[in-house]
Order: structure tokens, then C-alpha cells, then sequence
């Protein structure tokens, strides 16, 4: 029987357990640039035994940013990023970084026409005054290519283990595969054949840069979980493409950032919390008005994304990652007995960094998080995401380069 605390071989590389933080945007970089908090939340996992812990969110252009702060992947961080690696590797794990774009989902930034699969009115973007997208064309669709690989390349030179590519969630990958998103009636929209063919063309370009040093990962959606949206057999058709085009691992995800962000987390979004985060008339009405998509009724469960997920399971034999509702050693224990070589998890890592190494000691059996959703809301905090049972974090770390030798210059 396996253990979630065996060793497992992922592409090139290989983990000391089945453990991996799942990218979840810290909010710990500034203008782009990872700061001290970052490297302090990464390495605090690797110490606490996540074998293989994701910086979230770093776009492989400065247009595919959704926040202001967020990273893009250029050569001036360099010595940032590699900051968090090295701290990753002294502690005894290993790091990938979920390079991706934003498309059209560009929340807040002001930054005018953006591009999609399709063209047309822009929900995301009316959030900041980003009213229209336009549909990509073969040209850009090659530089967004080019743009992925080069950020892998980039990842590789700051010392990341992985690269993961964002497919899931409503960012631009995802606008390809997602009907919800891609009205086109070329080679590139339609069937869901179609629908997946750029977003594995990317993998395949980042598969060709990178694929024989580092793990070459994807997190894909086993649903959008609301009507009109991708399906499990959707899903089905993309992870045996891209296991075809290479990936050395798929992470199990669902749910779309407007239309049905309860499916992603299992539970509504905190709204009392987010719209303490959320000073904006346009952004709160948003917020609110995303909240009467949630079913009635709908209470956090754990394993919720399971019934999806083995149908994934039964169709590839890629490596896959268990993502959804893993709370405990027992629920750890069924993700490996149902044939998943992995586990990612984010809130429950979120609000105790060391859990993994708590599990195997005995320590705890069981996630003190109760899924409240409250952290979400905190990457609109200037501190980054935290926990809000635990202390605040150091609101001055998060202000400072990752690089940065001395404080106090």
C-alpha cells in the first residue's frame, strides 16, 4: 500500500513525500518583485515537510498580470526569485513556479482591450474599466507560446524544480478550453478537441525548453462546475493530450473565478471578509453579485472534488494530484488508495505550514483549518495571505526585496 509519505518521481525530478502546496496567491511580492515574506512562507513549508511547495501566480508577461504586484517573469528578479528557491532547497524541498496569463481576467489593473479566445464584452474586466477583449490571432497566440517558454527558462535560471501551467480558473489557457469563454468557429474553438489545442501547443513549447530538467506540470479543471462550462468529459479529452504533449503532472482543480468560485473551494467565499479587504464601489458590487451563483445551502465537504477526479484517474496515466477537501491523514491516505500519486492542498498548509510533518510525526491526525475562506480574501492584504487564526504576518517583510542583504538599506 502506498503512503503519502513515500517518495515519488515526477518528470525529472523527485519528492520526499506526496505532499505539494497548491499555488495560492500570497501577495507577497511588490511591483513584481518577491519580498521577504515570500521567501519566509515558502521555506516555512519546506521546513515543515511539503515536499514540493508552488509559488503561485507569477505571469509570463507584465500584461498577464490580474493585480498590480503580481510577478511577471523577467531577468531583473532573478536574484529575487532565487531568494525563495535556495531558502526552499536548505530546508529540504522543492519549488515550482505556476507561470500563466491572465487573458482577459485582468481584475485590477487598468489596461484596456485585452485579449481572450473571443471577442467580446469583457465581465472580468468591467471590474476596472477593462470593458472589451479581443480574440487572439496566430500571432499572438505564437508570442504568448514564446512567452511561456521563456518564463520557463527563466524559472530554471532562478533554481525552480517545476513549472506549473495555470489551465484552470478562468485565466487565458483556460478561456481556450472553457465554452463559457471560447465562442470561436476556427481550428482553435468548438469541439472540445479544438478548444484544447492551444493551451496544449503551450505545454509542448514549455515541454521543449524545459521538460528534460524540470518538472513540467499543469493544473487543469475536472469541471467548471456550472452550467455551460467545461465538463468531465471535457476534461477527460485535455489530460490525455497532455499527457500525450509530455506533462509530467496534472493537479486536479475546478471552478471558474467569476462564475462559480464556490466550486473551486468546496464552500462560499467569506463576503463579510472580502468586502473588509475590497474598497472599491465597482469591485464589491461584483463580489456581491458573484455570491448569488452559490448553491443554497452549500456546506464545505471534505474530498469534494473526488467523484471528478477519478474520472480523470480512470482515463490517464499521467501522474495526477488530488486537489479538494484533503483535511486529514485519512483523507491523505484514500487519495493514494484511489490511485493519485499526489496530494496539493492550500488552506489547510496556509494555516499550519508545518502540518505535514505533524501527520507523520502523529502529532495531529486532522487540519485545524476550517475552511472559512477568510485567508482568500487577504490577497488584497498589504501583510499577504494568512491565516486569520493564527498571528498577522509582518506587514514590514513584505515590503522588502527577497534579495535584499540588509534590512535597514
Amino acid at each position: 500500500m502506498t503512503s503519502p509519505f513515500d517518495p515519488v518521481q515526477i518528470g525529472p525530478i523527485s519528492l520526499s513525500n506526496r505532499f505539494v502546496k497548491s499555488g495560492a496567491n500570497e501577495a507577497m511580492s511588490r511591483e513584481g518583485v518577491p519580498t521577504k515574506a515570500m521567501v519566509k512562507h515558502h521555506a516555512d513549508l519546506a521546513a515543515g515537510g511539503t515536499a514540493l511547495t508552488t509559488m503561485a501566480y507569477c505571469a509570463v508577461s507584465k500584461d498577464g498580470r490580474t493585480l498590480p504586484d503580481q510577478i511577471w517573469m523577467r531577468e531583473e528578479i532573478i536574484d529575487d526569485l532565487k531568494a525563495v528557491t535556495d531558502a526552499v532547497h536548505a530546508n529540504g524541498g522543492k519549488i515550482s513556479a505556476q507561470i500563466t496569463h491572465a487573458g482577459s481576467f485582468v481584475t485590477s489593473l487598468k489596461v484596456g482591450t485585452t485579449k481572450s479566445s473571443s471577442t467580446g464584452i469583457n465581465k472580468a474586466g468591467l471590474m476596472k474599466g477593462n470593458k472589451w477583449q479581443k480574440a487572439m490571432d496566430q500571432s499572438d497566440m505564437e508570442r504568448v507560446k514564446k512567452d511561456f517558454a521563456k518564463a520557463a527558462l527563466l524559472a530554471e535560471k532562478a533554481g525552480f524544480d517545476g513549472v506549473e501551467l495555470h489551465m484552470g480558473h478562468g485565466y487565458l489557457l483556460n478561456q481556450f478550453i472553457s465554452p463559457l469563454s471560447n465562442k470561436r468557429k476556427d481550428e482553435f474553438g468548438g469541439t472540445a478537441e479544438k478548444r484544447i489545442r492551444f493551451p496544449v501547443e503551450v505545454l509542448s513549447a514549455v515541454k521543449e525548453a524545459v521538460g528534460e530538467r524540470l518538472a513540467v506540470i499543469a493544473k487543469i479543471n475536472v469541471s467548471d462546475g456550472v452550467k455551460g462550462g467545461s465538463t468531465p468529459d471535457d476534461a477527460i479529452i485535455l489530460a490525455k493530450a497532455l499527457e500525450q504533449a509530455g506533462a509530467d503532472m496534472l493537479v486536479l482543480s475546478g471552478g471558474r473565478n467569476i462564475e462559480s468560485t464556490w466550486f473551486m473551494f468546496g464552500s462560499p467565499i467569506n463576503m463579510e471578509q472580502m468586502l473588509k479587504m475590497i474598497t472599491s464601489p465597482i469591485n464589491r458590487f461584483f463580489f456581491k453579485l458573484s455570491a448569488l451563483s452559490v448553491p443554497k445551502g452549500l456546506e464545505f465537504k471534505e474530498m469534494y472534488l473526488r467523484e471528478y477526479s477519478l474520472k480523470i484517474r480512470a482515463a490517464v496515466n499521467v501522474p495526477l494530484a488530488y486537489l479538494g477537501g484533503v483535511t486529514s491523514i485519512d483523507n491523505a491516505q484514500k487519495a493514494m488508495d484511489d490511485g493519485f500519486e499526489c496530494i496539493a492542498m492550500a488552506r489547510a498548509l496556509i494555516h499550519d505550514t508545518g502540518l505535514v510533518n505533524k501527520l507523520k510525526s502523529g502529532e495531529v491526525s486532522k487540519s485545524g483549518c476550517t475552511a472559512c475562506n477568510k485567508c482568500v480574501a487577504y490577497i488584497y492584504h498589504p501583510g499577504g495571505t494568512w491565516c486569520v487564526e493564527n498571528p498577522a504576518n509582518d506587514l514590514e517583510i513584505n515590503q522588502i526585496p527577497a534579495s535584499r542583504k540588509n534590512y535597514n538599506s
